[in-house]
């Protein structure tokens, strides 16, 4: 059966060879002291799937542009790092069924001991790749003892509604069922006539958003959330960051009616 570390490894080829500058090569190889000193990142997994999987880097690839000129390479290498670690989780589900997502996502200077090593090669350059792999398959909770009458565990328990989560309208109710398109926004630009028709293939049309800010989940023509764009199962996804309040996602239902 296959592991997260199996299904880590398959997404971080993937998505190094399509994300970083020069297309470069993933191959799993004998650990290496590191040349340039280390950064890195954990996810912590929770889930049926729980742990902590650590990624520690050759610092010396910071001296090479690979996730884009005049950006800033490490906090480029920690998205990349975090969406992999997102595809992994969803390709985890996808082999085997079995659910799990990153609860945290912290800093690391070191892991001792390593578990795995890998080899990031463009043309003549190559940099070491350090991974700690303390993954497992959760173990089952114990059931509560005290028979029928006893109180369900303490994570069990459905929180008090507050005022957000107040029970719905039964006219509300109806509604529910409805399927509406979503769609995301990358972004927008203003351009002339004459220019759209002259666009051919090749060209390159520049939004009025930056590649690090959020993008939008529009239904109607409202925003109900942002998030980043991740990858799932080689489809892209939305990892919701912010949502809009039940009042204003309710507006966007009306406007298609």
């Amino acid at each position: 059966m296959k592991t997260y570390f199996d299904c880590w490894a398959g997404a971080a080829a993937a998505l190094l060879t399509q994300a970083l500058a020069g297309e470069p090569q993933l191959a799993e190889s004998f650990p290496k002291p590191l040349s340039g000193g280390g950064f890195g990142w954990a996810a912590i997994l929770a889930g049926e799937v729980e742990g902590r999987f650590a990624v520690l880097l050759d610092g010396a690839v910071l001296d090479a542009p690979l996730v884009g000129e005049g950006v800033d390479q490490k906090a480029g290498w920690k998205e990349l790092l975090r969406e992999t670690a997102d595809a992994a989780a969803g390709e985890l589900l996808a082999q085997t069924g079995k659910k799990c997502r990153v609860a945290s996502f912290e800093e690391v200077a070191q892991v001792s001991p390593v578990t795995h090593a890998f080899e990031l090669r463009s043309g003549e350059q190559a940099w070491t790749i350090l991974l700690r792999d303390e993954v497992r398959v959760a173990e089952p909770q114990p059931e509560a003892r005290g028979g029928a009458n006893a109180l369900p565990a303490a994570e069990n328990r459905q929180p008090a509604c507050t005022p957000e989560q107040a029970p719905l309208s039964p006219g509300l109710e109806l509604l529910l069922d409805v399927e509406l398109e979503a769609s995301l926004r990358f972004g927008s630009r203003e351009m002339p006539l004459g220019e759209i028709l002259d666009l051919g293939p090749g060209d390159v049309v520049e939004l009025d958003r930056h590649v690090s800010d959020p993008v939008d989940l529009i239904v109607g023509d409202k925003i109900v959330a942002r998030g980043e764009v991740v990858l799932v199962n080689g489809n892209f996804g939305l990892r919701v960051s912010e949502v809009a309040a039940p009042k204003k996602r309710l507006e966007s239902i009306r406007c298609l009616f």
